[in-house]
Formats: C-alpha cells, structure tokens, sequence
C-alpha cells in the first residue's frame, strides 16, 4: 500500500513537472534551424572587443606595405620628383590640420611694456628679444629672437622645444636644460638668427572651474580643433611656417633656412621640412622612428589617418632631397594617467627602431638622390642627451656654414626679472581656443556650401546626387577598411523562450578575429512562409544586449527589443564596441591613424547581420528598421546611412547639433568637459552635422526621440537641427509624413509611444 501511495505521489509529481514546463518551457540551448550550435563561453562581449583589437592591430603592421600604392614618385629630376608627391605633401598638410591662411607680416612684434623692455637676454656676439608674430587669424606664435650682433645672419633657423620646455630653457635663460644641449643658444652663438617658438604645453588642469576631467593642455586644445578639421600640431606648424614667411621675406637669397626640434619640437620640425620646399635642412631630434605605436602616445598626437600614407621614413621622403638629420638620443619621458582625459605615454625610441626606420627612409629617396641620404647621429645607445655637436655641425654644414660647435658657449646674461612663462602659455592656448570656436560658428556655412550639390527636384535625382556624399561619409568620416566580409558562418542557441516568443543568442564571423553577436528574439505564431519586419534594437554606452530586453537596463529600455517581439516584430540586439571603458577607446585610438573609426568595425558587423537576417524564413529583407538609444542613437545616424539593409532610423536620446556638442566650450553638455576622448571624429564638422547625416538616411523614414529633460542637450539645439532635417524631407523632397520628432516630459529614455506607432506605421505591421 505504502509503495502504491509513493508510487501514486511520483506520477503526480511529475504530471505537475509536465504542466509546469508546458506552461513555462526551459530553453534547451538548441540551434536556430540551418545554424551551427554555439559553443562560445563566458563574456562574449567581452571577446567581441577583443578580436577587434587582434583586427586592428594587424591592419597597423600591415599598414606599411600598404602605403606605397599612395605614392607615384618620379626620380628623372629633383623638380619632377618634388612635383610628384605634391598630393602627398597636400594630404598630409589635410590632415595636420594645416588649413588656415596665414598671415602676411613685415617683421616679429616685440613684446614689451613700460617696466620691462624687449631685450630679455645678451650674449657673445647675439641679443635675445620677446616676440610675437601673426600666424593665422588672430592667433600669434610668440617665444624668443636670437639675433646676431656681429655681422649678418649666416643661417636663419627655427629653433623648436619640446611641449615640456620653454624657449628660455634652450636659450640658457632659464634653468632646466644641460649646457650642451641648448641647441638654441648654440646655433645663435655659431652666427645663425634663431626664433625660437613657444609651445602648448602639457600642464594638466581642471577645466571646468574645478570641475570636470583634467586634461592636460595640449589635449584640450586638440579636442575641439580635431572635430573641425584642425589639429594642435597643424596649428604650431602654422606658427613654425609663419616664422619662415618672414625668414624668406626678410632674408637673402643665399641664406638658407633650418628648422630643428627635439621632442615635439623634433616632430614639428619634421613636419615643416616635409610641407615647406623653403626649408633647407631639417634636424629632429628625439623622435624619429616607428609610428605604430602611435596610439599609446599622448592624445594629440593623435592624426587621423596618418599611418594609411605616412610613417616616418615617408615623410622623410618629402624632405629630399634636401637635408635631415635625425639625432638618435634620450626623448622626452612623458606618462599623462587616466583619469577623464585620454592616457598616454611618451618614451626614447629604441636605437634600432630609429635605425630601421632611417634606412627605410633612405630607400624611399636616397637611391636616386645620393645627396639627400638621411645621416643618423648617435652616441652610445641612442640615449644620450641631446643637442650634440656633432648633430648641429652636421645641421649648419647642410645650411651652408663650416664652423665648429664646442658645446661650451658662456650663459648670456639674463634682463628680465620676474617672468612668469605660465602668462604667456596662457595667452597662447586662449588664442587658440578662441579661433577654434570662431570656426565653430562659421562651420555651418562651411557644410551648406559641401552639400550644395544635392538635387532635390524629384526623389530619383536625390538618390543619385546623394551618393557621391555617401561615398565621402564612408571613406573619409567613418572610415572604411578594404576587407571583404567572411561568410556569416552563424552560430545560435535558443537562451529563453515564453508562450510569446523564443530568444536566440547569435554570432556571426564578419572579419578576420572580428565577430558579431547578439540577441535573436523570434514571436511565435509565425505561418510558415509569413514574412515579418525586423526591428535591430541597439544599446548605448557601456551597454550589452540583454539591457534592452529586460530589467538589467529597463529605466532607460524599457525591455523595447521584448515587447516590441510581443506586438509581433522580429527583434535583434546587436552588441556594440562601446563598452569596457578605456578597452574599447584603445580601439578608437588604434583606428584613427588608419584613417578609421569604431564604426568602421561597427558598421560591417550590421551589414553583416542585416544579410543574414534576411536569410531568416520569416524575415522580410526590405522591411529591417533600426531603433537606438543614447550611444544606440549616435550610431542611429552612423549606421543606416551606409547600411542600405535598413529601411529606417529611429535616433532616441542622441539627436542634437552635434557639432557644437563636441566642440563648443560654452555649452555645459559638450563633450570636451567630459571623459569620452573618443568621441571626436576628426573634421566632421566642416561635413556632416547630424542634419547631413540624416540627408544620407532619406529619403528613408527618419525619426527622433526627444525627452525634455535629457542632459545630452537642450530642446532648442535639437529643435535647431530638426528644423534642417525636416525642412529636406517636407519643403524640399515632399516627403514630409517620413519624417517625424517626438518631444516628451522625460529624461535619457525610450518613451515607447511614438516611436512604436513610427515602426508599425513605416515598417507595415498591424498594432494589436
């Protein structure tokens, strides 16, 4: 009897286990039909990043090979062959930022006043004045003239200091820089007229009246400049340029021009030779060598696009056949911490670096041009410091002058009291933060004359003219690597299911060691041969698949990617690049000197999985929207624009003058308070706002998610540039009812109601 009843109680208790798992089924981590079984563990997310990174490091070392196909270099003459890279050397002036006219001037100001007159400093045979010289619009460059007493000038040379040095330091004005490596006073001392600029520094600093990230100040100069179009380096080369103006304007034709550096002075010093024929020898010291570690150097040094054309040894190139000396010694030792601005580190180049990069260079040139071979000087292991005489004999001899350096010339005899050099860096960062802001508010002029050749009369002229823009936004903004996509290979398991719908965890190969990976949610109840729409639901900053389907992110989601899938849309979650913090901008920062960005990984990985939903028996491939919040919305205008899968955008929490958000030092939202060093995308904005961007959405339904309380911006920047994008949909192409806003009383978060209404509406779905 006792086992009847046991026996009785097993039966029900399992007829209870059945009832319950009909009612609740268990995913069985089975594959999605015709789909391998995924087999990958742990944070998927967090491998995701990882190949990236294995993808970009690589696409760096092979970075060099690739340069060639730049160049068509004609050796038959010196004149040919500096006429042959001249779209190499316009290039690199491109994306230096070396854009603005300069200034035409008689002669250096001398900076004085009532208590302290110009002359700072005497020497044997040379005065030392403080100067200043217009550069580019109301900007100066300001530092220190060496003149010779004694006869004129045998060289003209411009003397550049590292961003840690003052140009009194290199003068033996100031403490700080060993006798015999004050290159300044040597040349000075040897009869050359030295000016001597002054350098942004990298001072870190709150800048934000004690709030906000401390930035050094070289960063913050490069934030604002990098998004339209200029760049901290091009604005001191501007300021380098302007010196020789003046040299060749008030000089003689036999007298030759120099330009010599160590540190960053050694890179601009490089820079100038490469863009300006005028200069006839270059000395860099303390910085030539392999650039593809670019990326773990301080921020502004950031170039984009650089290592796609330019190493070292290829800018050298553009020097010959004229003369450079590449000093090999101690470098500046320079590490900026983490903590709101970008990190990074500066170190001596290993000796066989250098080594190795110098022949390269004299590969490029030199064969053809024997008298142009690059001459490295070293001492010891290459760390010795720098300034060596036998690095300037070698520097005037190529000016044209024979005299010996004893590197032991006397102090010159100081005649200012009380200088204090941080007015002065002062002045020269407001200069420059000054004109980055007057271009901000020229900037919108600049794109409605870059757009100007759209033709909106009828929609097939639009589609047609709008692509030469496309093609522009692909290669030149977001960047766009020659790869082709791998076969998608998918790879799925179901992960949950209700009585409404079943979820699929998804991966896709799109690169070599780069995959995509995401969130499949599938309604059930779909007819065999019924063709639903696609809704790809994506995140924001930091965020992963699994914050827009459910509670881990629910306050700013609202689960949109499930309940979306409840009212019958097929949904996918995609996981994006932006996350793990500084992870992930370390991808940023390897891709910008490819001339790339996160996007350009981003935007295959969707082309990737809007193919391959489109193979889905359900799937209906002209009706897949894309709906994204926050960084979700940032990529809502990056990606459909060159994803053609997408058939709309929905841009929620993101939306605004984009411009002014990242560039302007007046508005409390801008990025340029913030820690996102990422977000800057180099001259964007002299080429799409987000009104531009969403030119290349159209003629495709386009819609923004607006709450009013959302810090991302204010309500009258976004309604600024809505006005633009819905004045091209409704005034200009007709097509005004694809166009749509919705303003609510809310903060960064999906609302869920208009935008939900858009998607049914454009994506041809019944609302229940």
């Amino acid at each position: 009897m006792r086992t009847r009843r046991l026996a009785g109680c097993f039966l029900f208790l399992l007829a209870l286990t059945a009832r319950a798992a009909a009612a609740d089924p268990k995913p069985d981590n089975a594959a999605l039909p015709n789909t391998k079984p995924l087999t990958l563990e742990g944070d998927i997310a967090s491998q995701l990043v990882d190949g990236v990174d294995k993808f970009l490091q690589k696409q760096i070392d092979k970075s060099v090979e690739g340069r060639e196909r730049h160049w068509k270099r004609d050796f038959t003459s010196a004149e040919k062959y500096s006429a042959s890279v001249e779209p190499n050397r316009k290039r690199l002036a491109h994306i230096l930022g070396v854009r603005d006219a300069r200034v035409p001037f008689d002669a250096p100001e001398l900076v004085a006043t009532v208590a302290q007159p110009a002359l700072v400093g005497k020497g044997e045979g040379y005065e030392i004045f403080a100067v200043r010289w217009p550069a580019f619009g109301d900007v100066t460059g300001e530092g220190l003239l060496l003149v010779p007493t004694k006869g004129k000038p045998v060289a003209d040379v411009i003397a550049i200091p590292d961003a840690s040095l003052t140009p009194e330091q290199i003068v033996g004005l100031a403490p700080g820089v060993a006798k015999e490596s004050q290159y300044a006073l040597g040349l000075a001392a040897h009869g050359c007229r030295v000016l001597v600029p002054v350098l942004i520094d990298r001072e870190r600093k709150s800048r934000r009246s004690g709030q906000g990230p401390w930035l050094t100040s070289r960063e913050w100069v490069y934030r604002p400049a990098f998004e339209l179009g200029r760049h901290v380096i091009g604005y001191e080369l501007q300021k380098v340029l302007a010196g020789v103006d003046w040299f060749v304007k008030s000089g003689t034709k036999d007298r030759k021009i120099g330009v010599i550096g160590w540190g960053d002075g050694g890179m601009l010093a490089l820079y100038a030779g490469a863009l300006d024929t005028r200069i006839d020898a270059v000395c860099v010291s303390g910085y030539f060598g392999n650039r593809n570690d670019v990326w773990k150097e301080p921020i502004d040094r950031n170039v984009f696009g650089l290592l796609d054309q330019f190493g070292d040894a290829e800018i050298a190139s553009l020097i010959a056949p004229r003369k450079l000396i590449v000093e090999a010694c101690k470098a500046p030792e320079v590490v900026v911490p983490s903590d709101g601005g970008a990190p990074g580190r500066l170190t001596t180049p290993k000796l066989e670096a250098v080594r190795k990069e110098v022949e390269r260079g004299n590969k490029l040139a030199a064969p053809r041009f024997n008298q142009s071979e690059i001459a490295l000087i070293q001492r010891d292991d290459g760390t010795s410091s720098f300034g060596s005489s036998q690095a300037l004999m070698d520097f005037v001899t190529a000016l044209g002058t024979d005299h010996h350096f004893s590197g032991t010339n006397p102090a010159p005899e100081n005649l200012r009291k009380d200088f204090k050099p941080e007015v002065r860096q002062d002045r020269q960062v407001h200069e420059l933060m000054r004109h980055t802001q007057a271009l901000l508010t020229d900037c919108a002029e600049v794109r409605k004359q870059f757009m100007s050749k759209l033709d909106t009369s009828s929609l097939e002229k639009y589609r047609q003219t709008v692509e030469p823009y496309r093609d522009i936004f692909a290669k030149e903004v977001i960047g766009q690597f020659d790869e082709k996509l791998l076969p998608a290979n998918p790879r799925t398991r179901k992960i949950d299911e209700t009585d409404k719908w079943v979820r699929y965890e998804v991966v896709l190969d799109v690169f070599p060691d780069v995959i995509a990976y995401g969130l499949l949610t599938l309604p059930k109840g779909m007819k065999e041969g019924e063709k639903r729409p696609v809704v790809v639901c994506q995140h924001g900053l930091e965020g992963r698949p699994q914050d827009v389907i459910g509670k881990p992110g629910y306050d700013y989601y609202k689960a949109f990617a499930t309940k979306l899938a409840e009212q019958g849309f097929i949904t996918f979650a995609p996981q994006n690049l932006y996350i793990f913090k500084d992870r992930f901008r370390v991808l940023q920062r390897k891709a910008n000197p490819l001339g790339k960005t996160l996007f350009s990984v981003i935007v295959p990985q969707h082309q990737q999985i809007t193919d391959w939903l489109k193979t889905l028996p359900n799937v209906d491939g002209d009706r897949i929207g894309f709906y994204g919040l926050s960084y979700g919305g940032k990529s809502a205008m990056r990606i459909p624009p060159l994803v053609k899968n997408y058939c709309l955008s929905i841009c929620s929490a993101d939306f605004n003058e984009w411009v002014v958000k990242n560039a302007s030092t007046r508005h409390s939202f801008s990025y340029v308070w913030t820690m996102e060093y990422e977000i800057f995308e180099f001259d964007l904005g002299n080429t799409f706002n987000y009104a531009e961007m969403a030119a290349l959405i159209a003629p495709r339904p386009f819609m923004v998610e607006r709450g009013h309380g959302d810090g991302v911006g204010t309500d009258e920047m976004v309604g600024f540039e809505w006005a633009k994008v819905f004045n091209l949909y409704d005034a200009r192409l007709k097509i005004g009812d694809r166009a749509e806003i919705e303003w609510f009383d809310g903060p960064h978060t999906i609302n869920e109601k208009g935008t939900y209404k858009f998607l049914h509406k454009h994506l041809r779905w019944p609302e229940k």
